[in-house]
């Protein structure tokens, strides 16, 4: 997939092109309905498909107090994205000057001039332009007026076995944000595709799990990807090898030493006895994945009390992931 950061990058020969247009957090299994679609229509038309997303998040330059959470980091959206079979991927970064731009504007600018686009497919609730004025209708009377086809997509129902089986209701990020602060990544995954995970760098932290018997690798607070609510999870921890170990994963402020920010630490269970004293990720940068929550989290009376917990932890842990294999779906 080729993957442009500015509208000046995209080569002038490019095109014809088929386009979507979105901010894709999470790239669920709504927006792949809709790429699905895309790269289909391309192909039947020998053109390129291409997609069209911002950064920053559009709300975090209009209203930033009022943000979504991201589901996931820039690097992990283009690589959700590149699975699609996308051939194009075109970043823009949004701002005012951006916002600005009409509907006609912006579809004449980036649609037609930057990527000499045959066709657009979108959503039924396509939004674009200043003041988000443009919509699927406006979209279809441009195309009209300026040569391209436009194809509308149907919501997708959200769960494999319809829409009945989810009540009706459209997979959408603010559902998948919404299972994940409830810790429900069962149905966060379920509603992307894939096991919900966050990425950053391993870093020291108070060193209480190695006292414990239970070393941790701690994820530096810049990691991506939303936090899902605070308990114990069975998961999986991806080094930067591609090695990919069965683990406990700890979220939340350590209440039994009193702990105050919140924490993503991962203890990788099951390692080789040859490996365990040179198990060493500090300074790496790795994937946490969330498979199913096993409980809250509870302030125990002492250390002895923690510790028989989290052997328990560790065995559900076990149980949880000998039937599943941390494969992307």
């Amino acid at each position: 997939m080729y993957y442009w950061n500015d509208l000046a990058e995209v080569p002038a020969g490019i095109g014809p092109t088929v386009v979507t247009i979105g901010n894709f957090d999470g790239v669920h299994l709504g927006h792949q309905h809709v790429l699905d679609r895309l790269v289909k229509v391309a192909r039947e038309k020998d053109a390129a498909a291409v997609a069209i997303s911002f950064d920053p998040h559009p709300a975090q330059v209009h209203r930033p107090e009022a943000a979504p959470e991201l589901i996931m980091g820039p690097l992990d959206r283009r690589e959700a994205l590149a699975a699609t079979g996308l051939d194009g991927l075109l970043m823009m970064h949004y701002d005012l000057q951006l916002a600005s731009l009409t509907p006609e504007e912006f579809v004449r600018r980036v649609f037609v001039e930057g990527l000499r686009v045959c066709a657009v497919v979108i959503g039924h609730d396509v939004r674009f332009g200043r003041g988000n004025a443009g919509d699927l209708e406006t979209m279809r009377e441009l195309g009209s007026r300026l040569g391209f086809e436009v194809q509308a997509v149907e919501d997708f129902g959200a769960l494999p076995d319809g829409p009945a089986a989810s009540g009706g209701r459209r997979c959408s990020s603010t559902w998948i944000r919404e299972a994940l602060r409830s810790g429900d990544v069962r149905t966060a995954a379920r509603l992307l595709g894939r096991t919900h995970r966050m990425r950053g760098e391993v870093v020291h932290g108070a060193a209480r799990g190695r006292e414990l018997g239970f070393p941790t690798a701690n994820l530096a607070p810049e990691a991506t990807g939303l936090i899902p609510a605070d308990g114990i999870y069975a998961g999986w921890l991806v080094d930067e090898s591609g090695t990919r170990w069965p683990a406990a994963v700890s979220v939340g402020s350590n209440p039994t030493f009193d702990g105050v920010s919140r924490q993503v630490e991962a203890h990788v269970i099951d390692r080789p006895h040859e490996k365990i004293s040179d198990f060493d990720l500090y300074g790496q940068h790795v994937v946490v994945e969330f498979v199913e929550r096993l409980r809250g989290m509870v302030a125990y009376t002492g250390p002895e009390a923690l510790i028989e917990q989290m052997r328990l932890d560790v065995a559900r842990t076990r149980d949880v992931l000998s039937t599943d294999h941390g494969a992307d779906r």
